[in-house]
């Protein structure tokens, strides 16, 4: 890059010196006199007309008695009084004269040469630029097929496993892809084969690229990263093109790792496309399959690919062979929520009350990528709060801005508004409280955050990964919850209760039509998504069952509903002098959670 740079400016510095010796040749004062022969200056002095005569080695400057100055020439070796009189000025003549000789400059001797030379200077830069121009230019038509990967030698690893946590069962996979580059004679001697594709597949935000770059931090050896999208460009042959350049690279810095971001890019199903086989993206998928299993059984690359898709991967792709093994990443449970905070809260100070073994268990389905972000908005709290160190208070306001949004508390609310609000949310955390499969409620506030107008976080006491027919009973009755208590307060319901229908709803035809748990329908499940697999979107639902089938799912659907309103009404309508009491202490302090949210429950005082 400096060479690049070294050169270019030597390029434009001698064009700047040719102009400007052009301008000094152009805007001299001596070369706009005008030049006259030796014979018509002797006619001058013998008329008299002639003030001064400067010899410069054979440049003359005469000064006429007007004033007005004229350049003659002589051979520099001869003195112009001798020619003067030689062209028959007489001594007389001579007298009135004022003759002066200078020594030439040689510095003057070096303009004279440059100014000379100037032309061919300025054409010869000139044409030397443009070559240099059409050269970058050829190179660049060159390079255009070739990869982009960056290569990283991996001398100075940044990232290790140490770096990673929560994905353990993923390490250990990755672990043996390192150990075989390390020491591959360990698994020849026993005739083992390494998988010569590992594909990793998780939701955003896992960790799949950090996990790729620990892999080369530990294996140490070059590691060539690129994005999916990179390869492809919309001149056919191109994307093709760079996948051999790269793989030829890589087969020349064996033994190393391949890594490909974001795999669906290029590796979709083939044939949906809008190009048909021909399709631009489609050449470069096939050419990726070609590599792959064209390796040598002695060039030790490793190919490792990321994608939270892999269900519109070719199967090509996923064949034995290629990407042969499947390392999953998911999001992590409480005990991998808490090593990754321990990651993210390194180089930050934290105030003495901070317990992350809480913030984990108050922070369900999050990924990575969240975590990060709540201990980054932690910390930016902090600071705006002018603290030295990250405070209980902090985490736990950040977790609620990663939920549902930083505080609105400039939004307008009427006493009215509130009232609804506060009796609204108070409906769920009651309903909730009362019914045994629910989670318990960690926090209720009325505080505008994000969209809502208020909202009230229940808190898992562990990880599920099987949900019951009865928990869904009873979280259907604590979404209702809202919407029940404004019909039992005010006689009347509110636009306030929109989201709790549409995700009880949801909940009740998943329950009907994904997880069987209809009698009246049975262990069934109905319905077909279809997708278009180009797009990688659903884009509606093929219908496999009959009319009749269907007027069954919306009634099982209905009454689900209706059964899980009852049951929340039954509750607020049993407890009613507790739901006003939580309703206008909410009014009161806005925010409750923990001991004091226990306390107005019970109806001990606060």
């Amino acid at each position: 890059m400096s060479s690049r740079w070294f050169k270019n400016g030597l390029v434009y510095l001698l064009i700047i010196v040719a102009v400007g010796a052009l301008f000094f040749n152009v805007l001299s004062p001596s070369e706009s006199l005008t030049t006259v022969p030796l014979n018509e200056v002797a006619q001058e002095a013998k008329k008299g007309n002639i003030k001064e005569i400067v010899d410069s080695g054979g440049e003359l400057t005469v000064t006429l008695a007007s004033g007005e100055e004229v350049r003659s020439r002589k051979d520099r070796t001869s003195d112009i009084t001798e020619v003067l009189r030689n062209l028959g000025v007489t001594e007389d003549q001579l007298s009135n004269i004022s003759l002066e000789f200078r020594e030439p400059s040689e510095f003057g001797n070096w303009i004279g040469i440059l100014t000379s030379l100037l032309p061919a200077i300025l054409f010869g830069g000139l044409l030397f630029f443009m070559m240099r121009q059409a050269q970058s230019g050829n190179n660049q038509a060159l390079s255009f097929g070739k990869s982009r990967a960056r290569l990283s030698s991996g001398d100075t690893p940044t990232v290790t496993f140490a770096d990673v946590a929560g994905v353990e069962e993923a390490k250990e996979e990755l672990r043996e892809v390192v150990e075989f580059l390390k020491e591959p004679e360990k698994f020849i001697a026993l005739g083992a084969r390494i998988p010569k594709g590992v594909l990793m597949v998780g939701p955003p935000g896992c960790g799949k690229t950090l996990m790729a770059r620990a892999v080369a931090g530990e294996a140490n050896v070059p590691f060539f990263s690129i994005s999916g999208s990179e390869f492809v460009e919309m001149f056919v042959g191109v994307g093709a093109s760079r996948v051999r350049d790269l793989f030829g690279q890589a087969k020349r810095n064996s033994p190393c790792i391949v890594f490909v971001d974001e795999l669906d890019a290029v590796g979709r199903h083939r044939g949906a496309g809008l190009g048909g086989s021909h399709d631009e993206r489609e050449q470069t998928l096939n050419q990726i399959l070609v590599e792959m299993d064209g390796f040598d059984t002695d060039t030790n690359v490793i190919v490792i690919a990321a994608t939270n898709r892999p269900d519109i991967l070719d199967p090509a792709l996923l064949r034995p062979g290629r990407f042969d093994r499947r390392v999953v990443l998911d999001r992590p449970d409480m005990r991998g929520r808490r090593a990754i905070l321990d990651i993210h809260v390194r180089g930050k100070p934290l105030a003495e009350g901070v317990d992350l073994d809480v913030v984990a268990k108050q922070t369900p389905g999050f990924s990575g990528a969240d975590i990060e972000n709540l201990v980054n908005e932690a910390a930016i709290l902090a600071a705006r709060r002018s603290k030295k160190a990250v405070d209980m208070e902090e985490m736990q306001e950040a977790i609620e801005r990663v939920i549902a949004g930083p505080e609105r508390k400039s939004r307008l609310i009427s006493d009215e508004e509130r009232n609804i609000i506060a009796h609204h949310e108070a409906g769920h955390v009651l309903v909730m409280k009362m019914l045994p499969n629910c989670d318990p409620v960690h926090k209720v506030s009325i505080v505008s955050r994000g969209m809502a107008l208020g909202y009230t976080m229940p808190l898992p006491e562990d990880d599920r990964y099987l949900m019951a027919r009865s928990k869904f009973e009873d979280e259907l009755a604590g979404l209702l919850g809202g919407r029940a208590a404004e019909e039992l307060i005010f006689n009347d319901v509110t636009t306030g209760a929109a989201n709790d229908l549409e995700r009880a709803t949801g909940l009740a035809r998943k329950m009907v039509t994904e997880y069987g748990m209809s009698e009246r329908l049975g262990p069934l499940t109905f319905g077909r998504k279809e997708e278009l697999v180009f797009l990688g979107r659903e884009i509606g639902e093929q219908r496999n069952y009959s009319e009749e089938v269907a007027q069954a799912i919306d009634e099982e659907i209905r009454r689900l509903i209706s059964e899980a309103h009852e049951k929340a009404r039954s509750i607020l309508t049993q407890h009613k002098d507790t739901l006003i009491r939580l309703a206008k202490k909410l009014i009161e302090v806005e925010s409750l959670e923990g001991e004091e949210l226990e306390a107005v429950l019970s109806g001990v005082p606060a």
